[in-house]
């Protein structure tokens, strides 16, 4: 597949690094992309290895079928990576999620994630299913779109945003591109963050409630915890802190010791993951690449319990 959009991808060495590749192991590659992590999984992995990647997005299942025909250690699964679940108890020795939208998603006006480029307002990963950003906002609740915006934008003006789309619409139907819609959110945002567009926001929370990112993560988290191996790693790439909040408090969940209280000399339920530890990206990786500014990894090791 040829595409004129790139793909820089964040953590690199720091993230297959973290995963502590066996060469005989199985991984999982739960945000395939454009395959940046998974192509340095695989030279790391011996003849025995094999790797298992998930997405949802159509162009990316185009690239990872096309590097599956290559190299027959890889599977491919389009799918959410809600789905890592699904596989074998106990049958992997590492497992990858690099979450949030990528690049070549941001730059294709087609695909209609940025207000920087006129296109479409769609921002559906999957764009073969599922209603997109302009269908809902055809019927969305006022109500509801501002807690989306507030929820999942954290934006302040999420109840003057919520309004001034319900009156667009009323008054010149249905909103189809992302420049109306940018527009829209613009006239009504009273302050801006120097620096930010005052539709970052607004945008932010459309794609994530319609991707149902945030659930997806969660599932995909729990999913975690039964198909690593003991000593397998759980590695994490996230870009805000919606994100990071839930990696974080599922990693500090399970990596202590539960007691219960109303049975004080009963045995704790042991611990699920150890050795958590956050990874931040370099000043010269930052500098090369802006958008890493942003990334927090977070690892965490499977304990010797079983799931």
């Amino acid at each position: 597949m040829n595409s004129p959009w790139t793909h820089q991808t964040v953590l690199l060495s720091e993230a297959v690094t973290a995963l502590q590749v066996n060469p005989d192991g199985h991984y999982i590659d739960a945000t395939f992309g454009r395959g940046g992590h998974s192509r340095l999984i695989l030279s790391q992995l011996g003849e025995r290895g094999r790797l298992t990647v998930f997405d949802k997005d159509p162009q990316a299942i185009e690239a990872a079928q096309a590097l599956a025909a290559q190299d027959a250690r890889v599977g491919v699964r389009h799918q959410a990576f809600r789905h890592v679940g699904e596989l074998e108890a106990l049958s992997v020795d590492g497992l990858l999620m690099d979450i949030g939208v990528s690049s070549p998603q941001i730059d294709d006006p087609q695909r209609g994630f940025s207000f920087r480029h006129d296109g479409p307002l769609d921002m559906r990963m999957d764009t073969t299913r599922g209603q997109s950003v302009a269908q809902w906002l055809e019927t969305a609740d006022v109500a509801i779109m501002a807690e989306v915006i507030r929820e999942y934008g954290e934006e302040r003006f999420a109840q003057p945003i919520a309004k001034a789309i319900d009156r667009r619409r009323q008054e010149r139907g249905p909103i189809r591109t992302t420049s109306e819609l940018a527009e829209i959110v613009a006239g009504a945002v009273k302050t801006r963050e120097p620096g930010k567009d005052p539709a970052t926001r607004t945008f932010q929370a459309f794609r994530i409630f319609i991707n149902a990112e945030l659930e997806e993560l969660q599932h995909a988290l729990e999913g975690s915890l039964h198909v690593l191996k003991p000593a397998g790693q759980l590695v994490v790439i996230s870009f805000h802190s919606l994100e990071d909040r839930i990696v974080k408090q599922f990693m500090a969940q399970h990596s202590r010791a539960v007691f219960d209280r109303r049975a004080p000399f009963a045995q704790p339920v042991a611990m699920a993951l150890r050795d958590v530890r956050r990874v931040m990206p370099s000043s010269e990786e930052v500098s090369a690449n802006p958008r890493s500014r942003s990334a927090v990894m977070r690892v965490a090791t499977r304990t010797e319990v079983a799931a």
